[in-house]
This record gives structure tokens, sequence and C-alpha cells, in this order.
């Protein structure tokens, strides 16, 4: 893990996708994208169960590791419409019952309004802020909220990744955190995302996730 401060609140960035706000004592998530494997399995491609259940153990880990007393998404917990992953969750969510699940609604979060109640999860439409941050799924959404100049935000959505250069032509892209001087980027939870190559402006911060590890780039 790797400490982080802005605004003045200590941050651990994880190589699991995540970050730990100390101060809050919250667990700040991205793009968790549940049920997606189940739904290419409904449409004929065989995608493995493992990958979606290695995922949801993941997220169990952290939140032994770190015991928080909330869970923040900033957007796309589930994927699609409801299948047998989801109920699969749902079982999950009653085993942590004493954890406060805060999700702002991303474009990939269509499920109906009484599943949410039902598995006690905090709906927010596009934004929510606890000073002195802002909490949004597309960083075209904080431009229109009237603390986006004053609130440091994080958003999710793109799938950030960055391109590591070896010799000759090769290179590779992995998952990172993405800091500007206003807003983060958050990675993908899920491995079973694609990401999106961003490219850093000066004074911009990216620490790529590579085998478990979180390095500094710049």
């Amino acid at each position: 893990m790797l400490p982080y401060s802005v605004s003045g609140q200590k941050l651990w960035l994880s190589p699991q996708r995540c970050i730990y706000w100390e101060d809050q004592s919250a667990l700040i998530v991205s793009d968790l994208h549940f049920g997606k494997t189940g739904h290419f399995r409904k449409s004929g491609i065989a995608v493995p169960q493992h990958v979606y259940k290695e995922d949801l153990q993941r997220l169990v880990s952290l939140i032994q590791y770190f015991k928080p007393g909330e869970l923040i998404i900033a957007g796309d917990l589930f994927h699609s419409h409801m299948n047998q992953e989801l109920e699969l969750f749902k079982r999950w969510r009653g085993d942590l019952d004493h954890l406060t699940i805060r999700l702002i609604m991303g474009n990939h979060d269509i499920l109906q309004d009484q599943w949410y109640k039902e598995t006690g999860i905090l709906v927010h439409e596009k934004t929510w802020e606890a000073t002195p941050f802002l909490f949004c799924h597309d960083a075209a959404d904080r431009s229109s909220h009237q603390l986006a100049h004053t609130y440091y935000s994080f958003t999710g959505h793109i799938h950030p990744g960055i391109s590591i250069h070896g010799t000759g032509r090769q290179s590779l892209r992995f998952p990172c955190f993405y800091f500007t001087d206003n807003y983060c980027v958050l990675p993908a939870f899920s491995r079973f995302t694609g990401t999106y190559r961003i490219q850093p402006g000066n004074g911009d911060q990216v620490f790529a996730i590579v085998n478990n590890e979180i390095l500094q780039l710049n």
C-alpha cells in the first residue's frame, strides 16, 4: 500500500484497486461490475463464474483487513439486469449488514430501486459530497455541481490505464490511479474489464498497479 494525502486527508492506495480513506474509516472503490460474467454467459459467451467470485472475495478480504465503517462506490456496482450472481451478492450482503454501503449511480446501475432497498444500499443519483470530497461516477457530472471547484472529486467510469514501455517497441498497459489537481479517477475494481489509456498532463500523478504493487510513474 502507498500513503497519499489530498485536501488534508490521509489516504492509502491499495494494489487491490481501492483507496482507504483513513480519516473517515471508509473504503472507496469504483466499477465493480458485479454480474458481468453472468451477463456474458446468458449471451452465450462462456465466461467462468470464478472470475466474479474472485472479485467478490477480494472485496471481502479488503473489508476484513481495513474494517471500514462505510463502503463508498463511485458507480457501476452492478453491470446489467438481475442474474444469479446478484443473488450471491445479496447473500454476502446479509453477512455484512453492519457495513454502510453507499452507491453513487453509474451508467450500468439499472436495477430497480426496490432491490437496492432490500440489500441496504444507500443510493445517490449522480453525486454525493462528504467534506472535503465529492464523489461521482463520471467526471463530466462534477462540472455541474456547485461544490466542484471547492471539493476534491473521486470518479470512475473510464477504467484508467497507463502504458509502460520496455525495450524496443514493447509496451504493456496497466490499471492505475490517476490524480489531477481537482479529481482522481479510480481504477476499475473488477479485473474483468479493459482499460482506457490516459494521457497525463503536467502536474498530474499516476500510480500504476503492476504485479500487486503500486508504482509511481511521475
